[in-house]
Parts: C-alpha cells; structure tokens; sequence
C-alpha cells in the first residue's frame, strides 16, 4: 500500500490518509483494520534539518516524534519516541515528525545534532501504526526546503517539482507504473 499526506501533496498511485500525526495515524488505523496491507510505502515531501539539499530524494525507515520543547528542556515525554523498521545494520536517515513545521535555524542545527535529518508531518504516525499492526513499512522524500525562516516559501517554490520528483522516483525503481 503506498499512501501520501493529502490535501495538495497526493499522487494518483497512493492513498492519501491526511495531514500531521492525529489525522494520519485515525485513517491508517482505518485503513489496516478494513484490509491489513502486506506492506506500506509513505511517499511525501520533507524539511532538511541541513545535511541533505533541496531536491533530493530520501529513502528511510526510521521515524522519531521530538517536538521542539525537548530542545530547550521545556518539554520531555514519557514514550518511545524514535520507530524504526530497519534490520540492515546500516546508518538510516531518522524522519522527524511533529503537527508543527520548524522555522528556526537554532532549532535546525540542534535537531540535526541529536542526529535528524528530516522532517515530514505525517511518518511517526505511519511507522508506529505499521509497528502496531505488524506490518513492514518504509518511506520516500523528496527535500523541498530547510528547516529555516524561509520554510513555507521554500516549500511553496518547490513542491510542485518535488512531487514529479518522487514519481519518477518510485518508476524508476519499478515501484509504479507510469
């Protein structure tokens, strides 16, 4: 099953389940209860904590929830909050996610150093409902801006090509058909 966000980030070979970690985790849940995928693909758009540049294309299978109070120890939590589905001894690109966009270049340089690389609205709750049912799941990004002050504009300008990106992407690994 290969779903998406929604809203103006859908793709006519994916599922959109909604926008943030509430409305996408509801639908999923949905979605699994009716009819258990055999596996899940998020496909989406993401902010760059710094390391990786606009355009480019992501594959991971780690998802984390650190919202930015933990940063100046505002905030902490009691759950696990890092979900992952890698089994390969390799160094995976952790996804952040959180129901807010981060516009700050301080925080950008303290999430990349607690070693985050992305961020996208929607994956912690695709990769702990995946983990929850049982289900092998992973997720493709395509950077469209820098966790920074110019976060919406950058994303604006950007994702529209962001999206062909991803399509070509998951065609050229015979993931879709186009």
């Amino acid at each position: 099953m290969i779903l998406c966000a929604g809203n103006n980030e859908t793709f006519d070979f994916a599922t959109p389940i909604g926008v943030g970690l509430i409305d996408s985790a509801i639908n999923l849940t949905r979605h699994c209860l009716v009819q258990k995928p055999e596996f899940i693909l998020f496909v989406g758009s993401a902010g760059s904590y710094g390391e990786y540049k606009i355009h480019e294309i992501i594959e991971s299978k780690t998802a984390a929830n650190i919202e930015l109070g933990f940063l100046d120890k505002s905030a902490y939590t009691p759950i696990d909050n890092v979900v992952s589905a890698q089994t390969e001894n390799i160094k995976d690109v952790i996804v952040n996610s959180s129901n807010y966009i981060t516009t700050s270049e301080n925080a950008m340089v303290k999430m990349r150093a607690l070693g985050m690389g992305l961020e996208n609205m929607e994956f912690f709750s695709v990769m702990r409902v995946a983990q929850v049912f049982g289900i092998p799941a992973g997720g493709v990004f395509c950077v469209t801006n820098y966790c920074d002050a110019n976060a919406h504009r950058d994303f604006i300008a950007n994702h529209g090509f962001a999206k062909v990106l991803l399509s070509d992407h998951l065609k050229a690994k015979g993931m879709v058909h186009g």
